[in-house]
């Protein structure tokens, strides 16, 4: 067995790891969503507090063969992306959020588009390095608001600012 030291665990340990506080999101919205007069796209760059790079499952197909089987591989499947969002006084994002899903599925008829360039977007999650430099970047294309969530009101809840 190999020994290993602890100059030779820094020396692949570069730039001292990367960090999960060191990362930006690009969220775009579809054209024509109101965003009350606010630049949600920008704001979404600093108001997003979590994101997540979204597992990636292989699916396992058995076939069976005298007695034994051969497993092999399936479809791959991608899990939900999700992101965490401060909200501000103007509720801007929440507002272009709740406008987004409103073209998908109106809230009072069983009507939408049905045009799914019409409400598909996409987003950029940018991985940093700690001088702020782009180390990786994931581009996630088709996205749309699958659940948006509530927002906790609470008169215990202090020192805190809402997030959905």
């Amino acid at each position: 067995m190999t020994k290993r030291s602890i100059e030779d665990f820094k020396a692949v340990l570069q730039g001292g790891g990367v960090r999960p506080t060191m990362f930006q999101v690009e969220l775009e919205f579809p054209a024509g969503v109101i965003t009350d007069g606010g630049d949600s796209t920008r704001d979404a760059q600093f108001l997003i507090k979590a994101a997540g790079l979204p597992s990636s499952n292989i699916g396992q197909i058995a076939i069976p063969f005298r007695g034994r089987q051969l497993k092999v591989s399936g479809d791959r499947v991608f899990e939900d992306w999700s992101v965490t969002i401060i909200n501000d006084v103007s509720f801007g994002i929440r507002s272009t959020m709740e406008e987004w899903s409103e073209r998908i599925q109106n809230h009072n008829y069983v009507v939408g588009s049905t045009n799914l360039a019409d409400y598909f977007s996409s987003a950029i999650v940018r991985q940093l390095d700690r001088d702020g430099e782009q180390l990786r970047a994931y581009r996630f294309d088709g996205i749309w608001p699958k659940t948006i969530s509530q927002i906790d009101l609470d008169f215990e809840s202090t020192d805190t600012i809402e997030q959905y």
